[in-house]
């Protein structure tokens, strides 16, 4: 019998590491396997034909909040073209309120881990056995080990591979699916470091592994003797890990400061700093020794940190977001404006009407407004973020933007004042603005706003110019 794995990725640069997770107990089972995996910028047609060709008798559709609605749309032409074979749908999207993918065309919905799941499912179906149409994919009590998952040729684009070493948080966060399940499992030291080996055998265009550990640190001490085995030559690509700051101690930052540049990045939540806030959404976190940790591993040069804060938290207003900004800033090399979405499963959903949440109907469930922010507010938060990726995340502007910012009281206030005069000037989204009319806009609100900055910001702006274009620097007017 043979089974089809179907993910459908965000972007060129991404794969499904959910479809790999399935394919070895599969194989084990006797079932011939096959790894279908296309991106959202793939025409649907397209994909639908792919599938069709392979005239299998089960097709597995992994199922996230990017990908639902084309999931939903290929799912029902794949079963109308092929009524015999049958559809499972897992993944995160699908394992809460199953009761919304009450469609003809699913034959099976898997809720949380689908390792075990599949091959009960594909067991039934090969047997002819009558099975529940949903099935709980149950949690094993260890985490599995089954190496990278990952095979030379099935993954033809991208320089990024994901690797997970732990399952699990131990946190309960009220806006996070990891809240719902218990405890943590993770792979012992010489498991992970053996597939971070076994990473190297791989393509050479491989360049960055990115761990989905949702707190990769919880155990501090594994952590740590990861981390400083990574200090090796043998490992050469560069490790993407979230991290809770919080558990940083000394021998974190010791082996820190040993790194090589560019071999390690770490991405830590911050969220908010409202404390307020942070009680309501279960995260009893101290904020400013999350912000003290970042900064002080951003000061040793050689690690990239990447500071996430959200929008829309329950208490946090305009100000109060503000305030989160400022705060957070100059704390990392980027700055990540994530949206509140109140995903199925979640605290914060089941609690939607107490904080007066509106929020999108359709995936991925972005909030519109809340007790403590309007849609305006939302949406003009949104044109910041746009503007912050644009300017600091985007790259082009280093040292110019550094300069720029150097001794203001409120970072935040900054780019609601370059959002409103490009808006004021331009009128276009920055996203349809060209990088040289970036680089002008820039330098005309600089000179208007902070004209002591204006000749040292200009020479600035130049070589960060000369840096990132082909072209001769234009002459930048007023």
């Amino acid at each position: 019998m043979k089974v089809v794995l179907f993910g459908l990725n965000g972007s060129y640069s991404h794969t499904c590491l959910a479809i790999r997770c399935l394919r070895a107990p599969l194989e084990a089972a006797g079932y011939e396997t096959v790894i279908c995996e296309y991106n959202l910028r793939d025409m649907n047609a397209v994909i639908l034909s792919r599938l069709v060709g392979e005239r299998a008798e089960v097709y597995s559709f992994s199922c996230y909040i990017w990908n639902i609605a084309s999931m939903l749309d290929i799912a029902a032409d794949l079963k109308a073209l092929l009524p015999e074979s049958k559809i499972i749908f897992g993944g995160p999207e699908v394992s809460f309120a199953c009761e919304r993918f009450d469609f003809d065309f699913i034959d099976y919905i898997v809720r949380g881990e689908g390792e075990d799941a599949i091959v009960k499912i594909c067991a039934a179906i090969k047997s002819g056995d009558k099975i529940d149409r949903i099935i709980d994919g149950g949690r094993p009590d260890v985490m599995r080990d089954e190496g990278i998952l990952y095979r030379e040729g099935d993954f033809d684009s991208g320089t990024m591979l994901y690797y997970e070493s732990s399952r699990g948080c131990p946190y309960k966060c009220a806006y996070c699916l990891s809240s719902a399940s218990e405890g943590v499992r993770a792979k012992s030291v010489e498991q992970t470091l053996c597939d971070l080996r076994a990473f190297e055998t791989l393509d050479s265009k491989i360049k960055i592994i990115k761990f989905v550990d949702r707190t990769f640190n919880f155990n501090i001490k594994r952590a740590n003797e990861i981390w400083r085995a990574l200090l090796s030559d043998e490992f050469t690509k560069n490790y993407h890990f979230e991290v809770c700051a919080n558990l940083l101690n000394e021998e974190s930052f010791e082996i820190f400061e040993k790194m090589p540049k560019g071999k390690i990045q770490l991405e830590i939540g911050l969220q908010s700093t409202n404390l307020e806030t942070l009680d309501v959404i279960s995260r009893h976190l101290d904020a400013q020794k999350i912000i003290t940790a970042a900064a002080r591993v951003k000061a040793l040069g050689n690690i990239h940190v990447h500071l996430d804060l959200i929008a829309g938290l329950p208490y946090e207003d305009m100000q109060s977001f503000r305030k989160s900004f400022d705060e957070a800033y100059h704390s990392c090399d980027m700055l990540q404006l994530g949206f509140l979405k109140l995903l199925y499963g979640t605290e914060l959903r089941k609690n939607a009407e107490k904080y007066g949440y509106v929020a999108s109907k359709k995936a991925p469930y972005t909030v519109l407004k809340s007790n403590w922010m309007s849609f305006e507010d939302l949406s003009l938060l949104q044109e910041i973020a746009d503007i912050l990726d644009r300017y600091r995340e985007g790259g082009g502007f280093e040292q110019s933007l550094e300069y720029a910012l150097e001794n203001l009281a409120s970072p935040f206030d900054f780019y609601l004042g370059l959002r409103n005069f490009i808006a004021e000037l331009d009128g276009r989204s920055i996203r349809k603005i060209s990088q040289n009319d970036a680089y002008a806009l820039l330098y005309q609100y600089i000179a208007l706003n902070y004209p002591e900055k204006e000749e040292e910001f200009s020479r600035l702006l130049h070589e960060d110019y000369a840096k990132k274009q082909v072209r001769k620097p234009p002459r930048f007017k007023r």
